[in-house]
């Protein structure tokens, strides 16, 4: 049986650091370990008194009762140290996602509940979906958004749960669009919107492939003021006409947001490919925020890489 003492301590003192550091940035869900120590390679987020606990793929070969114990010690040392129910430990294994499978449904039902974030209220569940319905990577560029949004037209690309919408209407912007392939994903922004007590008739949800949707946007010469574009690294939905693959992609994204905004507009463009780089036409047009839009929480892990863009 592995001794969990590393794991433990670890985990103690970073819950004791974040905890004080998530009060003063008013906050509730945060990263709390993240593969800290080598021999135990699991993520550990704080949801609000329950925990996201992920096991990182290693390649490690053990027999299927050994692996078992071992992930029992792992979420035993978290309802232990943390000082919350085992049944609030909520566990999955995060191997490398391509296409939809981030966004498959796990097989668990799992339970929505609300937490809390800069005064917003948001639906997640920790068991459902291979990720919960909100990501704690991109609270900081959510709160630029809030900051910049006030009287704006707002869309939202790739929008997930639409947690950057709901932070654009609570700065103040006058109409938000969100646009992604899933219903599921839309009906659950609806709530989330309602949960914030917004009138949804300000802010539409459109179900549509994001390239779809910029082509026949451009034809319809529309425009907005603030924009956000966060595409995953690889979709080969069967919703989509072809296949997405942002490294290849991502000019084209950028060119046609670009000529969506309005004269001072900005877009702020973002993924979690880790071998990003941006296409040299387009490097001196943008800022790259990264260093900012990671929170301290995450700062030691390249989690993701965020630009700004800001049209004359």
């Amino acid at each position: 049986m592995s001794d969990f003492s590393s794991f433990r301590n670890r985990l103690l003192k970073n819950a004791r650091h974040w905890a004080k550091w998530a009060r003063r940035q008013n906050i509730s869900c945060y990263r709390l370990y993240d593969r800290d120590v080598p021999e135990f390679p699991v993520i550990v987020d704080w949801y609000e008194g329950r925990v996201h606990l992920q096991e990182v793929e290693t390649g490690w070969v053990e027999s299927d009762e050994d692996h078992a114990l071992w992930l029992d010690g792992i979420r035993l040392a978290c309802s232990e140290v943390l000082e919350i129910p085992l049944a609030a430990v909520s566990l999955k294994t995060r191997r490398r996602q391509r296409g939809e499978q981030q966004y498959e449904k796990t097989g668990e039902q799992g339970e929505d509940f609300v937490v809390h974030e800069d005064g917003l209220g948001f639906y997640v569940n920790l068991d459902a979906y291979l990720d919960t319905g909100l990501f704690l990577d991109h609270r900081n560029t959510r709160k630029r958004v809030r900051g910049e949004a006030a009287g704006k037209r707002f869309l939202n690309l790739f929008s997930y749960t639409g947690a950057f919408s709901v932070y654009a209407a609570a700065g103040g912007a006058r109409e938000t669009v969100t646009v992604d392939m899933s219903n599921t994903y839309l009906d659950w922004a609806g709530r989330n919107f309602g949960l914030n007590g917004m009138d949804i008739r300000q802010h539409a949800r459109i179900r549509e492939d994001v390239f779809v949707y910029l082509r026949e946007a451009l034809e319809r010469r529309e425009k907005f003021d603030l924009i956000v574009c966060d595409p995953p690294s690889f979709s080969n939905s069967k919703k989509m006409q072809g296949i997405l693959d942002v490294q290849r992609d991502h000019a084209w994204l950028i060119e046609s947001c670009l000529a969506l905004l309005s004269p001072g507009g900005v877009l702020y463009f973002s993924n979690n490919l880790r071998t990003f780089k941006m296409d040299e036409s387009l490097q001196p047009q943008c800022k790259d925020i990264s260093a900012q839009s990671v929170p301290e929480d995450f700062r030691n892990k390249k989690i993701h890489q965020c630009f700004r863009f800001e049209t004359a």
